[in-house]
């Protein structure tokens, strides 16, 4: 596997040798700049590895002129400390996963991991603490009684630091409002992956959080998504890859990257009607209130 913090260059689009098409063809560049607030940059595809740097002046090329790097463990959560230092385009987002925590419980680490990911999250330019949530998809038994700690602990984490917090959440609506509620949400709070319907997004309204959609608002099964698209407030719209997963139609299947935003961001607009620079525009707006500053 490549080093992510090495360069390489970055591949055309094509076959990558193993009979699965490469990464897919740039699209049009958007009119206004907008941030990928949810990217996994240490999670290469097999062979389609890419350097950071090129990675980013891929979608910069596009109009995606900065991500949010996301950490899922330990490791990664490292990595994304590095990352952030290497390319000022990048803000950090560091945390165990809800289906990871379970692991560190089970092998009597999960409060040690927890203490240094509140240790990375003091670097200046981890501005979330994330991934985490609740996942009943893929987790189950005593597994949740972990999750619910891990995620009650980041909360906590992430209110005190004065960080955003970027939930997991699948499967686990209302569980996971239920616990927002009860620990008292952060200020800023984002809705990774947005997977809810219309009551959850108004939900989202009420509360002020923000709701991030990727690529799964293009694909034809996901009516859900995009009713509850139109009717999020726009202030509290973001876009996102989770890349290297979630590729946008039409290139669902093959591998994702930053790059690929604007396919999603052009679906965005034909749901909610949004002129596309004006859309633009907001998700860049609220992507500051969010995160803060990029510079």
């Amino acid at each position: 596997m490549l080093n992510p913090l090495t360069p390489v260059p970055f591949r055309s689009p094509g076959n990558d040798g193993t009979g699965r098409s490469g990464y897919p063809p740039a699209p049009e560049p958007l009119p206004v700049p907008v941030m990928d607030n949810h990217t996994h940059l240490d999670f290469p595809d097999a062979e389609l590895s890419v350097s950071i740097t090129d990675a980013l002046d891929a979608a910069a090329a596009v109009g995606v002129q900065g991500a949010v790097q996301v950490g899922c463990d330990l490791e990664s959560s490292r990595f994304t400390v590095k990352a952030v230092e290497l390319d000022a385009r990048l803000l950090g987002a560091v945390a165990l996963h809800p289906n990871d925590a379970p692991d560190y419980a089970r092998r009597g680490e999960l409060d040690s991991a927890l203490a240094e990911i509140e240790a990375l999250a003091a670097h200046p330019r981890v501005r979330a603490i994330g991934e985490t949530g609740l996942d009943f998809f893929r987790t189950e038994g005593e597994g949740l009684a972990h999750q619910r700690y891990s995620f009650r602990r980041h909360i906590d984490i992430a209110k005190r630091l004065g960080l955003t917090l970027q939930i997991h959440d699948r499967d686990a609506h209302d569980d996971v409002v239920q616990v927002l509620r009860e620990e008292g949400a952060p200020e800023r709070v984002v809705f990774h992956c947005f997977s809810g319907d219309e009551e959850l997004a108004r939900t989202c309204n009420a509360e002020g959080w923000y709701m991030s959609f990727a690529g799964t608002v293009t694909f034809k099964n996901a009516s859900n998504l995009r009713a509850a698209l139109a009717i999020a407030e726009p202030t509290r719209i973001l876009v996102e890859t989770d890349a290297p997963f979630l590729t946008p139609h039409p290139h669902r299947g093959r591998p994702n990257a930053s790059y690929m935003v604007p396919y999603t961001v052009r679906a965005m607009a034909d749901v909610t009607g949004s002129e596309l620079s004006g859309l633009c525009a907001q998700i860049a707006e609220n992507s500051l209130r969010a995160y803060g500053s990029w510079a």
